[in-house]
């Protein structure tokens, strides 16, 4: 029945992000300039993806095939699938945000209205949230039916611990699931590093020849960059978030699954009707998430009169989380009354347990957000002091925006630590599990709330180039800040689900080392769920681990600033060669700079991905378990600290700077040293906020699916 539940859940999704879909592309897109210039950022950004996919597909393969051969056939399938459904779910959301950009515009210029304008743009980004979600479950449900049931892996006899002919130990159905969550993630990462490079390189080369250098305007038509950065909003910040979003979605469901899965063969004392309970509830949850979302989705939809668009999408994020408390108290009720074994689970308060720890995900993930908030949006303290550190010159602000984001480590941390305690407290280690199903359980109101910002930002650069009026690109400014800060409380999500379910994982990663020789000797689940500390090799590990996000976000960062510099010299030759396009006499070439920025991201983003996947093997290949389990450990604590802070310093120095140009510092304004001091702190941030943050919560959670997949392997197999 769960299984119904969620395909008929999901289907209603996709064929309401379809109808949303459509009622974008009916609506007219303006004038013939408007017109041109949506299309070139139309076929910008669906070359560039079409590129990265067919690239992606090329490495895919191999490890696919490198599963099939190392575990079994099931799970090179399902590892396809993930990273199919993680394209697909972004090629829909790229689509519609790419054809909602223009018809925000013309809507602002038609009617003037700040809440019509807001309908659009959430329109266009409602199809990416839905795809998201939808797609997931699905995906999920096909496994789970496919696999799990006609194949039998959820089959009482199935469950068990196996030994295929490399002498590897696994459970069938978790290590199919795992392929199905890497393929997904391992997607993810490559659409949000290839997208970040291209996004931020056209960004930062925009900023400082356009801004800093020739005094234009943002979106100016006479910068050579300003089509490839309208293209990059959409590849890094439409078609990457929602990859992102949808691998930790798909992340924190499967990392309860497995759990479940490995504690009814470990834990005495849990019947395999209660085992299949605790594999399906994740999968209903999330269903009713979505129910729940598209619920609070139509309430945005469906707002005539809003003049505060911030308050109209927290209104949506509300509607939906309070919903899916309310509807996951039945679904709760449902799976898990009246079976007499749940405190063998870890369940402290019978079957209302998971219902608990889902409700402490939901407050953490909403914690989380309000964090990111506080310390990014120009209605709080902390940015608005930054904004005004500019008239102390770019050196002080360069040095606040990096204690700023330092100091904002603290209280999320401490929201995500207390959140661990109590989800274990109602539930044990599934219960953090499903804290974390819970946080990205209406994920797809999340996730069109942050495509939401990319748009209102296509808008307001389409309006600048097609030379409309002042008001209307007021209006899409608005709507663009407001983006900013809703794109940050996504990060905060993602952050926070990527800790939680890490966590979890992590404990499935101890598990996995089980063979069925150990069980015979097994006395209590104690004696499994144990890291040596103590250990040289889980130091050793900790430490590479530790330091680890630290030389993967140098890379990506390098990466940008390697692109950027290649855009910032052939801006600079186009003004020399020509300069009758600072006189806007003639257009620059806008396709050579989306070139740049498409070769350079297709180039860089290999390695970031060989380094998430490969540094588990090599090193459990090297020195074994322990070695890997510090690893982990080490990757998740200093990855979550780096993506808090690179996530909020970048957001804080855009918002200062947007605080600014809104005319809120008396006497200062666009073209002034103090402008151009926030502009490089905002260039500083870029690369940090939307291609460092956002890739280390996928780090975090690919390392830890590839070590539960090879842990048995060099278990038996390692050199020291």
């Amino acid at each position: 029945m769960a299984l119904l539940y969620a395909l008929i859940i999901s289907i209603i999704a996709l064929s309401l992000a379809y109808i949303n879909y459509k009622k974008v592309v009916q609506r007219d897109e303006g004038t013939e300039k408007m017109k041109q210039i949506s299309q070139m950022i139309r076929e910008g950004a669906a070359t560039f993806l079409r590129h990265e996919n067919s690239t992606v597909f090329k490495v895919m393969l191999p490890i696919a095939i490198v599963l099939m051969i190392t575990t079994t056939w099931h799970v090179g399938i399902a590892f396809i699938l993930g990273a199919t459904l993680s394209m697909l779910a972004g090629v829909f959301g790229m689509k519609s945000a790419t054809q909602a950009n223009v018809r925000v515009t013309n809507e602002a210029r038609k009617t003037k209205s700040i809440a019509n304008a807001l309908k659009v743009a959430y329109l266009g980004g409602s199809v990416m949230g839905l795809s998201v979600a939808g797609l997931s479950i699905l995906g999920l449900v096909v496994v789970y039916f496919i696999f799990g049931k006609l194949l039998g892996q959820l089959s009482e006899g199935k469950l068990i611990i196996e030994t295929n002919w490399l002498g590897i130990n696994f459970i069938p159905f978790t290590m199919t699931v795992s392929g199905y969550a890497l393929g997904c993630s391992l997607m993810a990462l490559f659409d949000r590093v290839g997208g970040g490079v291209y996004t931020k390189a056209a960004d930062m080369a925009a900023d400082l020849v356009g801004k800093t250098e020739l005094k234009l305007p943002e979106d100016d038509p006479r910068n050579p960059a300003t089509i490839a950065d309208n293209v990059g909003d959409n590849v890094g910040d439409v078609a990457g978030l929602g990859a992102d979003l949808l691998e930790s979605f798909v992340g924190a469901l499967v990392s309860s699954t497995i759990l479940a899965a490995y504690m009814f063969r470990l834990y005495k004392g849990i019947s395999y009707e209660t085992t299949i309970s605790l594999v399906d509830y994740p999968i209903a949850l999330a269903a009713t998430g979505l129910l729940s979302s598209i619920v609070g989705i139509l309430f945005v939809i469906s707002r005539k009169k809003s003049k505060d668009p911030q308050k109209t999408l927290d209104g949506g994020l509300w509607t939906s989380a309070i919903l899916t408390i309310l509807l996951s108290f039945l679904i709760t009720y449902w799976i898990f009354h009246g079976k007499e074994d749940l405190a063998n689970v870890g369940f402290r308060y019978g079957w209302a347990s998971p219902w608990g720890a889902l409700i402490i995900g939901i407050v953490v993930g909403i914690a989380m957000g309000n964090w990111a908030e506080y310390y990014t949006s120009d209605k709080f303290k902390p940015t608005r002091i930054l904004s005004y550190q500019s008239k102390r010159g770019v050196g002080v602000v360069i040095s606040n925006g990096l204690a700023l984001g330092m100091e904002s480590t603290f209280m999320p941390t401490l929201t995500l630590a207390a959140g661990i305690l109590i989800s274990d407290l109602f539930a044990g280690l599934y219960g953090v599990a499903i804290s974390a199903a819970g946080m990205l359980s209406f994920v797809a109101t999340a996730v069109s709330t942050d495509s939401y910002g990319p748009i209102a930002d296509n808008a307001g650069g389409i309006s600048e180039m097609a030379g409309l009026e002042e008001d209307v690109r007021k209006i899409t400014d608005r709507l663009d800040s407001v983006g900013n800060t809703t794109a940050a409380i996504g990060k905060g999500f993602a952050i926070g689900s990527a800790a939680l379910a890490a966590l979890s994982l992590f404990a499935s990663y101890i598990f996995s080392q089980i063979s069925p020789k150990d069980l015979e000797n097994l006395r209590s689940v104690s004696q499994v769920l144990v890291l040596n500390m103590m250990n040289a090799k889980t130091i050793a590990g900790a430490l590479m681990g530790a330091a680890l996000p630290f030389m993967f976000s140098g890379m990506l960062i390098k990466s940008v600033a390697d692109s950027a510099g290649e855009m910032v010299e052939e801006i600079r030759r186009q003004f020399k060669v020509n300069p009758e396009i600072a006189e806007g006499k003639t257009p620059p070439d806008y396709n050579r700079c989306i070139e740049i920025c498409s070769s350079g991201a297709l180039r860089k983003m290999k390695a970031p991905a060989f380094i998430a996947v490969f540094t588990p093997l090599i090193s459990g290949f090297l020195f074994g378990t322990q070695f890997v389990g510090g690893l982990l450990i080490g990757t998740l604590l200093s990855g979550v600290m780096l993506a808090i802070f690179c996530a909020n310093s970048g957001g804080a120095w855009d918002n200062a700077k947007k605080y600014l140009e809104q005319g809120n510092i008396e006497g200062i304004g666009k073209g002034t040293e103090e402008h151009s001091a926030l502009v490089v702190g905002d260039t500083v941030g870029d690369p940090l906020k939307d291609t460092v943050g956002p890739s280390l919560d996928i780090l975090i959670k690919i390392m830890s699916v590839v070590s539960i997949i090879a842990s048995s392997i060099f278990k038996v197999y390692h050199l020291f």
